[in-house]
């Protein structure tokens, strides 16, 4: 992808700081820190056993993004799904997740996919649900060095 500062900026924009708190899917009232880095971002679109789907306005901007990732057990993980503030609510989030769904059964052989969310984030997890994803029982802890006192809750949804 030729425009890695639009794809961050995108990320950013829809996690964190006061133009995500414009969406309702954000993060920025846990956590004020960078969502990514050019370097992680570089590395998800160079990888083999990863796919970054991105959506695009009529005129160019990016305004959708999710990354999949080959797992073992016939599975996919489905991680930073975000849609612009400005478009949320207008459909794009399920539209980004049928791509996924179909991308991960033809290109990474996947039976399921799963995901993780903030245990902060009922609503978002409930979006989650509503679509599929149920809940597998387990949290793993929050990645990173932050010291936090929240979880991921690990959702997966069968692919048919």
């Amino acid at each position: 992808m030729a425009d890695l500062p639009a794809l961050r900026t995108l990320v950013e924009r829809a996690y964190r700081g006061d133009t995500a708190r414009q969406g309702w899917t954000h993060e920025a009232d846990l956590l004020d820190d960078e969502r990514t880095s050019d370097a992680e971002l570089a590395a998800a679109l160079a990888a083999a056993d990863k796919r970054v789907i991105v959506a695009e306005a009529g005129d160019g901007a990016l305004v959708g993004t999710v990354t999949l990732v080959g797992l073992p057990g016939s599975k996919a993980y489905l991680g930073m799904l975000c849609v612009d503030p400005d478009v949320q609510a207008g459909g794009l989030g399920r539209a980004l997740l049928a791509q996924c769904d179909a991308m991960a059964k033809t290109e990474l052989g996947a039976r399921a996919i799963e995901m993780t969310v903030i245990d902060r984030r009922p609503e978002l997890i409930a979006w989650y649900e509503r679509r599929g994803y149920v809940r597998t029982g387990e949290t793993r802890p929050f990645p990173g060095t932050m010291a936090v006192d929240f979880a991921m809750v690990v959702l997966e949804r069968p692919l048919t």
